[in-house]
């Protein structure tokens, strides 16, 4: 089912337990010094370790800046809700990416106003045609 469908944001994404085991594992491997909890240059390993890329100064800085500062770090508690938010987020984005591939027909990387039409026809087709005009003018 499309995210699209129920009108929202997904609702909150839960991983499976090998998946949260996973995210525990990668934890602990990078709490090199067993403090029980990551310092910044480690919570960066551990972003890369589980999704393939390294955070960005602004991103580890706000990462940081919502840890409770009477800890030298990110505590396992704190690790798994912030991987499981960025697991969430990310697979809301392929979701986001599927549908608008659905629609682009041409591969073109963007929706003309004809892509716009059919796409409404196929998920509402009793929308009025105005009504189509002036979200795709709104998003446009």
């Amino acid at each position: 089912m499309f995210f699209s469908q129920a009108g929202a944001r997904p609702r909150m994404w839960e991983a499976s337990p090998s998946e949260h085991k996973k995210w525990v594992e990668v934890f602990k491997a990078c709490d090199e010094e067993n403090k029980g909890c990551l310092s910044r240059e480690n919570f960066k390993v551990a972003v890369v370790m589980l999704f393939g890329y390294k955070p960005s100064k602004i991103e580890a800085d706000a990462v940081m800046s919502s840890v409770d500062p009477n800890t030298s770090g990110i505590l396992l508690k704190e690790f798994l809700d912030i991987v499981r938010k960025k697991k969430e987020a990310q697979l809301y984005r392929n979701e986001i990416r599927h549908i608008f591939t659905a629609f682009d027909r041409h591969y073109r990387g963007y929706l003309t106003l004809e892509d716009f039409k059919k796409a409404f026809k196929q998920v509402a087709p009793k929308l009025s045609e105005r009504i189509i005009l002036e979200v795709f003018r709104c998003v446009n």
